[in-house]
């Protein structure tokens, strides 16, 4: 089983891991692509007016120029410790115990902008740089990232990904033909019992649900095995449209 997560805009700063290593990240085959967004990024940040415009930053967040222009010097921390905010908040992976905490590095991988999918516990500087955001010196994200990161998740053959991702990241690298899939949103029901996705509560559902599955750590390999587990946990999960689950909350 593969789980792949989005990222947060928002990180934790600081770290006390070596810099960053792009030969040490999961999925190694990406690093001409990983090599060639950072040195972008960096040398964007030589040009704090280009940075900030390009970047779409307020007055208030120039300081954000600066993490990026040190990313490849700067400390370092695991990527699910990096990222903040309602989804790895309902996560916790700080108060996990060490099996736990094992589990979420072998099975979870988040999908950054500049450095594609990385795994739980790879270690990486903060950052500023968003899915949608146009990086000069390069090719538009979706277009540098989507087909090698499908061939990388290819190459990992996982039997069963579960994506949690948001349709901004599964862009810039779409699962593979012929692995089973399911994509999850995150619904309540309505009028009729007809689904109606979630916003507010989306990314702290599908936190829990990662925290759940990292702290039973069942052996899924199918859609119908998560269904199966989801409804022994006490969750509600269905099929949705083709290759979706809906996550009713």
């Amino acid at each position: 089983m593969l789980i792949l997560l989005p990222p947060s805009e928002t990180k934790r700063p600081g770290g006390d891991g070596a810099p960053l290593r792009l030969d040490a990240l999961a999925l190694p085959a990406l690093r001409p692509e990983r090599a060639a967004v950072a040195e972008a990024l960096v040398e964007l940040s030589s040009d704090e007016d280009a940075a900030a415009r390009v970047l779409r930053l307020s007055a208030r967040q120039r300081g954000e120029i600066a993490v990026n222009a040190a990313l490849l010097e700067s400390p370092t921390m695991p990527a699910v410790d990096r990222y903040t905010g309602v989804l790895f908040d309902a996560l916790g992976a700080h108060t996990l115990d060490a099996a736990s905490r094992r589990w979420l590095g072998e099975h979870v991988l988040i999908h950054s902008a500049p450095f594609g999918p990385v795994g739980a516990d790879d270690l990486i500087p903060a950052y500023r740089l968003a899915a949608g955001t146009a990086l000069p010196g390069v090719p538009p994200l979706r277009r540098l990232w989507a087909a090698p990161v499908t061939a990388a998740l290819s190459a990992a053959s996982p039997r069963f990904v579960l994506d949690l991702r948001s349709e901004a990241y599964v862009a810039l690298g779409p699962v593979p033909a012929g692995i089973d899939t399911a994509y999850v949103r995150v619904v309540t029901e309505g009028d009729g019992g007809a689904a109606r996705a979630l916003n507010h509560f989306n990314k702290h559902a599908k936190g829990d649900l990662v925290r759940a599955l990292t702290t039973e750590r069942p052996r899924l390999t199918s859609t119908d095995g998560f269904l199966d587990w989801a409804a022994r946990a006490g969750r509600t999960a269905r099929r949705g449209r083709p290759g979706e689950i809906d996550l009713v909350v």
